[in-house]
């Protein structure tokens, strides 16, 4: 297999919504094809990208730096020893010249290029994703179907707590059962209100609801908001402090006794080891979020998962931040915890294939060759538009 193309865009993921920290008013990400000289029923095939929510394109740094390191590599450097599209070799392609350090943006770049590397190689063994991934990262055995929960619970202009009960129930309707909300935004007064009035709609089950704060709070606020918390026994509460404070996040594991959830805005080997030994973090009950598409792509995932292994964490506890269907194959490949969801938000490239079914809060990842993104037709059209 060769590349014989590679085309990049920026699409809006825009929305009037907003969490505690920052709105959505200008969002938007990344697009990447890679053609090959594979052919397909008259078609070439093609592997696709994109960056998760929540950071914007990082299409300066992919087109000044990653890409022409990928185009500018000779064929054959790309392929393992069968001759087949190796994403890792590629990797270190898109790797050389860059300096340790320095997460982010340019993770974010890497990401974006990993997925279409993935998708491009799945494709070309005939295989979904899913599968792709578990025989050659994991163990040849996969998951049916991945426990996913709704996230939601934005503030907006002139929501009301009524506007909150009836978007949660959209999800219970949709076949989701565990929801989760925005906090932090508003004074704790109003935010316990809104709580209750979710945990209403959820029949008193404050387990079924998980909260986020996307790290707004210093330790005081988390820990008062810890305080007011605990009697609800909630899902989880989320990325509490700032991500890269883990001397915040340790302290209130100490005074918190229900289950804490971060690691969506850590995006490396490095931060994730970070935050296990530093963070207070406890593997038989917290969660751990790492975003694949943000953090430097699958390689860099599959890494993680050996670190965390080594720390005596089990996949289960991993539930990646992202709500895609990149990170519903891998949820499904590795075993993990499950995979978020946002219903109906960050279109054209949030959510699952168009005729996924969510039923007793999981889903299965479908088996179209690839990530399946043809199967999201409004997406794949903006696909196909970077290179037909």
């Amino acid at each position: 297999m060769k590349i014989v193309s590679v085309h990049e865009g920026v699409i809006p993921i825009s929305s009037s919504m907003s969490n505690a920290f920052i709105d959505f008013s200008t969002m938007d990400c990344s697009i990447v094809a890679l053609v090959s000289d594979v052919v397909v029923d008259g078609e070439p095939l093609v592997g696709y990208g994109f960056s998760s929510n929540g950071r914007y394109n990082a299409g300066d740094i992919l087109r000044r730096r990653i890409l022409p390191r990928l185009t500018d590599a000779p064929a054959d450097s790309l392929l393992d020893d069968g001759g087949e599209l190796s994403p890792t070799l590629a990797w270190d392609v898109m790797m050389r010249n860059e300096k340790p350090g320095g997460h982010g943006e340019r993770s974010v770049a890497v990401g974006v290029v990993d997925m279409a590397l993935h998708d491009l190689a799945a494709k070309a063994a005939r295989v979904p994703l899913y599968r792709w991934i578990s025989d050659h990262y994991g163990d040849g055995e996969t998951d049916d179907s991945v426990f996913v929960y709704a996230a939601g619970g934005y503030y907006a202009p002139g929501k009301t707590d009524r506007d909150l009960q009836d978007e949660m129930r959209r999800f219970l309707d949709a076949g989701y059962e565990v929801v989760k909300m925005k906090i932090g935004g508003a004074d704790l007064a109003e935010d316990l209100r809104r709580i209750e009035a979710v945990i209403e709609v959820l029949d008193g089950d404050g387990s079924r609801l998980a909260v986020d704060v996307n790290g707004r709070f210093d330790l005081d606020t988390a820990l008062a908001y810890g305080r007011a918390l605990e009697p609800y026994g909630l899902f989880w509460y989320e990325e509490v402090g700032d991500p890269l404070d883990y001397g915040l996040n340790a302290t209130l594991s100490e005074h918190y006794r229900h289950p804490i959830a971060t690691g969506e805005n850590l995006f490396s080997l490095q931060d994730a080891r970070n935050l296990v030994r530093y963070g207070g973090m406890r593997p038989d009950r917290d969660w751990i979020q790492v975003d694949p598409a943000l953090s430097y792509g699958l390689v860099e995932y599959v890494r993680i998962q050996d670190m965390l292994r080594q720390h005596g964490w089990s996949s289960r506890r991993c539930i990646p931040h992202g709500g895609h269907q990149f990170s519903l194959h891998i949820a499904a490949a590795l075993k993990l915890g499950g995979n978020e969801s946002y219903p109906g938000e960050f279109q054209p490239t949030g959510g699952f294939a168009d005729d996924a079914v969510v039923e007793g809060g999981r889903v299965s990842p479908g088996e179209r060759p690839g990530i399946g993104l043809e199967g999201k037709a409004v997406f794949h059209e903006v696909l196909r538009g970077l290179h037909a």
